[in-house]
C-alpha cells in the first residue's frame, strides 16, 4: 500500500457510499479509483499521467467528476463525521475558523460561462493575482468541520456565517444534528458587531479580538471593551495547523482546476483525509 492511499480501516469506514460505475464495476475498482483520485490530489499531476495501476485515467476522472457532481463527495466527510462523533472523538469545546488564500495556476482562468456553479467560478484578482480563498471550521483538534470556497478578493467576515452554518454532525439515531460548539476562536479579520451578535443568539462564547478602531471607538464612546480569552485564543493556531496539513497536498495548495466544483471536491477530499484512521 502507498503512502497516499486509503488503508484497510479507512476503506471499510467510506466503503458503502462511493456508487459504482454505470457499468457495474466491482467493490475492488471503486477502492482503485479512489486511490487514483488520492494520489492526483497528492502530486498535483494532470490526469493523463495518472499511474497503469490504477486503471485508465479516462475512467478516473469520469468517476472524479459524477461524484463531484452527485455529491458523493460531500457524503463521505460527513458519515466520517458522524462516525467520529458517535465514539466522542470530536472535540468540541472550541471551535477556530479562519481563511486561507491559494494562488491558481494561469490555465485554471477561461472556463465556459455555461455550468458555472460559482459566480467567476470562485476566482479573484486581488493584487497578488488570480486566486481562491477557502474559509474553514475546525474543531479543537485541527479537523475540518465546514468550509466554503470564494474568490480571493472575498472578505473574511462576510463568509463566517456561512461557515457556521455548515457545520452539522447528525447523532447515531433521530434528533436533531449538532451545531454549535462551545466557543469559537477567530482572528481579526471576524471581529464585527454582526458576527458578535450573531454568536450570542446562538448562545457561543466569542474569543475574537477587536481591531485597534473598534477598540478607539469604544474608547471615544466611553464603552467597556470586549473581554478576550488569552488562554482560549492561543488555542486558534489549530486552524493554522490544519491548513498546514491540507495543503501538503500539491493539487490543492495551488489550484489547476477551471471548474470551482472540481477544486471544492479535490478541498473536501484533503479535509476527509484528516479524519480518516
Amino acid at each position: 500500500m502507498r503512502r497516499h492511499e486509503l488503508t484497510d480501516e479507512a476503506w471499510v469506514l467510506i466503503e458503502p457510499l462511493p456508487a459504482p460505475g454505470r457499468m457495474g464495476r466491482t467493490m475492488r475498482d471503486r477502492r482503485q479509483v479512489v486511490n487514483g483520485i488520492l494520489w492526483k490530489l497528492s502530486t498535483g499531476a494532470a490526469w493523463r499521467d495518472l499511474p497503469e495501476h490504477y486503471g485508465p485515467w479516462k475512467t478516473v476522472y469520469e468517476r472524479f467528476r459524477l461524484w463531484s457532481a452527485d455529491g458523493t463527495w460531500d457524503r463521505l466527510p460527513a458519515h466520517v463525521q458522524q462516525h467520529s462523533d458517535a465514539v466522542g472523538a470530536v472535540d468540541w469545546t472550541i471551535v477556530c475558523v479562519d481563511s486561507t488564500t491559494v494562488r491558481a495556476q494561469q490555465h485554471a482562468a477561461g472556463a465556459p460561462k455555461q455550468g458555472q456553479d460559482w459566480p467567476g467560478e470562485a476566482l479573484g484578482r486581488p493584487r497578488g493575482g488570480l486566486t481562491s480563498k477557502i474559509h474553514l471550521a475546525c474543531d479543537g483538534q485541527g479537523r475540518p468541520l465546514a468550509f466554503t470556497l470564494t474568490g480571493g478578493n472575498v472578505n473574511d467576515c462576510t463568509q463566517f456565517e456561512p461557515v457556521m452554518d455548515r457545520i452539522r454532525i447528525n447523532g447515531p439515531g433521530p434528533g436533531r444534528p449538532r451545531t454549535r460548539p462551545g466557543r469559537v476562536a477567530a482572528d481579526k479579520g471576524d471581529s464585527a458587531r454582526k458576527i458578535r451578535a450573531y454568536l450570542r443568539r446562538r448562545g457561543i462564547a466569542c474569543t475574537i479580538p477587536e481591531r485597534i478602531d473598534q477598540i478607539n471607538g469604544r474608547l471615544r464612546r466611553g464603552e467597556s471593551l470586549c473581554r478576550l480569552d488569552r488562554t482560549a485564543y492561543r488555542r486558534r493556531n489549530t486552524v493554522e495547523r490544519c491548513f498546514s496539513r491540507l495543503k501538503q497536498n500539491p493539487a490543492l495548495a495551488t489550484r489547476y482546476d477551471k471548474r470551482a466544483r472540481h477544486y471544492q471536491a479535490e478541498v473536501t477530499l484533503a479535509c476527509l483525509t484528516l479524519w480518516l484512521p
